[in-house]
């Protein structure tokens, strides 16, 4: 597998007039509610190098790779430079291709051996994959080093894979301290917030809380996996409260039964982001059996979407998307290191 993406800005004074053409092309010529995301019902067992969802577009679009085979983030609020999140999501495609014979290489214990690397163990004796970049997120401003929720959920993942293909042991001791941000308040460095006494993990700990669902689903399956493979019981239940929380807050991110809400920025997802939500949504219903995340799953399921309900979501997608860059003033954001 191979990502060479196409992102090749203008310079100077038209590098913004670029994004936003781009921008508006996806949105409008590249809405698709057939989004190429499938679930992959093999994953979850002990002994199982399957991930939970495949997928070689999503996030793509995004990356490209340095000369050693690990993906590098480009994007115009981002800037160019590695996302650990990205990381472990190329790492996990590269699993499932293997685990389903596509390519023999173990291509994915790159992404590993960048992920072993680039752990840090903090005084508080976390181990997280910081980022480097300042970010805007709604209102909110992360600034290095930050971490993220859906990282070290991703992160956690390949690692257990990782594991479960080469018996490193030194891969499971950097998962279990990966988990100890879950139990931390953002206040503490942490990724856990609550709602109505519920815990929710976030992809971005900042305030305003962004809630974005994504990086909350990706974390969870992280933390599932972690304790699958260890056995671990505080592990298990930072899982099990985590989806306790899902279940609480799910309908805050739903639109009519038909769609999900990007978090608190009060715009619809993007089709691949509510498709992803749906998968992600679906395999945790799967392992743990709860009628309330199959529902939703099943209620965002862009298939079920008659011809009058595409054009209704496409129609409040444009509107409430375009009305939250006015609110941000998006255009305004420029890459910082």
């Amino acid at each position: 597998m191979t990502v060479i993406s196409p992102i090749r800005p203008w310079r100077g004074s038209l590098e913004r007039l670029w994004w936003a053409g781009r921008a508006l092309r996806k949105e409008v010529l590249g809405f698709r509610f057939d989004y190429p995301i499938e679930t992959v019902a093999a994953a979850g067992p002990k002994d199982s190098l399957h991930y939970y969802i495949y997928s070689e577009d999503l996030f793509f679009d995004a990356m490209k790779l340095d000369a050693h085979g690990i993906p590098v983030h480009r994007a115009r609020t981002f800037g160019t430079t590695y996302n650990p999140a990205y990381v472990g999501w190329y790492g996990l495609v590269d699993v499932e291709r293997y685990a389903r014979g596509l390519d023999p290489s173990r291509a994915f214990l790159r992404q590993v051996e960048w992920l072993v690397s680039h752990a840090v163990r903090r005084d508080d004796g976390a181990v997280v994959w910081p980022y480097t970049a300042v970010f805007e997120e709604g209102h909110g401003l992360l600034k290095p080093p930050w971490i993220c929720a859906m990282a070290q959920g991703l992160a956690m993942s390949l690692l257990v894979r990782g594991y479960r293909a080469t018996g490193r042991p030194e891969l499971l001791d950097l998962c279990q301290p990966a988990t100890r941000v879950f139990e931390k308040s953002l206040e503490d460095g942490g990724v856990r917030t609550l709602e109505d006494g519920y815990a929710l993990y976030e992809e971005y700990p900042v305030y305003p809380l962004p809630r974005v669902l994504d990086g909350f689903l990706f974390s969870l399956l992280g933390l599932h996996d972690v304790a699958a493979q260890t056995g671990d019981q505080q592990v298990r239940q930072l899982f099990d409260e985590g989806v306790a929380g899902l279940r609480h807050t799910l309908e805050s991110w739903n639109y009519r039964n038909k769609w999900s809400w990007y978090g608190s920025h009060g715009y619809l997802c993007p089709p691949h982001y509510n498709k992803l939500n749906a998968a992600l949504l679906a395999s945790l219903a799967r392992l743990t059996g709860d009628a309330t995340l199959r529902r939703y799953a099943g209620a965002w399921d862009p298939t079920r979407l008659t011809r009058a309900g595409q054009v209704e979501v496409f129609l409040v997608f444009f509107f409430t998307k375009n009305m939250s860059r006015l609110r941000h003033r998006t255009w305004r954001r420029r890459a910082t290191s």
